[in-house]
């Protein structure tokens, strides 16, 4: 398993299965079968709703013996309901529940913008719910007080390693200013159609890893009626993706999970039939040429689906 050295001194798995859109009902023999196929990372988050189910896969694992607590790399990220300090610790406490587990070896703050509270005998997890039926409400809570915040959980050892999630290069420069614990990892939307490189480039050179979410472009967001799918070719049908993998007789998804790796990403597939969980997970050995690389470099055209301006015209990227 290949590992990426975080900037804390921990190891985090450079494969991981991503638990968004696991559907409730078979999700936790899909996390246990995950473990028993080989994975160690699983990222997960409030917000998908899965957390209690990841838990009980989880737990069966460690139950029969299969792996042990501190082989595994277990992720979660923050809500926005949740930014102020005084609710940043309940909101863990609750996916530590939810996981039962002690400590989480990563948790993201999942995006850069804070709604309102709403308690959790309210609604868990609250979506995009704000207390006011449809309609967004917001908090001023900076995000260098969330960062602080979680900046005491890791000293209480209830968190190894923060991270960040969709956040722009100009938020990551303005919390690195007031930050005691620097970020250990940023998580992006990156696939071939997004590929960001000045941001990778730059967070790189200051010792942030990075993982990818949505390695397969259109294809996770296929499911969501997403109106950006239609734009574009998808990934696994897209003739220079098919050539390369037909060089390497290797899958189109390998070649593009591949393509992160080999750049030095962490990426987190997901799958629910076995042999893909196995297909994605042994893809760091074969290589790409310079000239593969430069010709998935060239599918860049700026395409994000993961887009906060869609829910309430939220300008992060903009």
């Amino acid at each position: 398993m290949s590992t990426i050295k975080l900037n804390n001194g921990h190891e985090m798995p450079q494969v991981g299965f991503g638990c968004w859109k696991v559907d409730n009902a078979t999700c936790a023999d899909t996390i246990y079968n995950a473990i028993k196929v080989g994975y160690r990372l699983f990222d997960g988050a409030q917000d998908y709703g899965n957390e209690k189910e990841v838990g009980d896969g989880i737990k069966l694992a460690l139950d029969e013996g299969l792996v042990a607590r501190d082989e595994l790399f277990i992720v979660s990220k923050l809500w926005n309901n949740y930014h102020d300090p005084a609710n940043v610790e309940t909101a863990l406490d609750r996916t530590l529940s939810d996981l039962q587990v002690d400590y989480l070896d990563l948790f993201y703050i999942h995006f850069p913008i804070a709604f309102k509270y709403v308690p959790h005998s309210e609604k868990y997890p609250p979506g995009f719910y704000c207390g006011d039926g449809d309609n967004f409400h917001y908090e001023n809570v900076p995000l260098l007080d969330t960062w602080k915040a979680l900046e005491k959980l890791v000293q209480k050892g209830k968190i190894r390693s923060i991270g960040i999630s969709n956040f722009s290069g100009a938020l990551i420069l303005d919390l690195l200013r007031g930050a005691e614990i620097p970020p250990a990892v940023l998580q992006i939307e990156h696939h071939p159609y997004l590929q960001q490189p000045k941001l990778i480039k730059w967070v790189k050179e200051k010792n942030i890893a990075i993982t990818a979410y949505s390695s397969f472009g259109p294809q996770s967001f296929v499911e969501l009626d997403h109106p950006k799918v239609k734009d574009c070719v998808a990934l696994f049908e897209h003739k220079d993706i098919l050539s390369i993998a037909n060089t390497h007789k290797r899958s189109a998804a390998q070649v593009l999970l591949r393509w992160a790796t080999q750049r030095g990403l962490a990426v987190i597939p997901k799958s629910n039939k076995t042999e893909r969980l196995l297909a994605n997970l042994t893809v760091n050995d074969f290589d790409l040429s310079e000239s593969e690389i430069d010709t998935i470099s060239k599918l860049d055209v700026g395409l994000r689906f993961n887009d906060p301006w869609d829910w309430d015209e939220i300008p992060i990227f903009h």
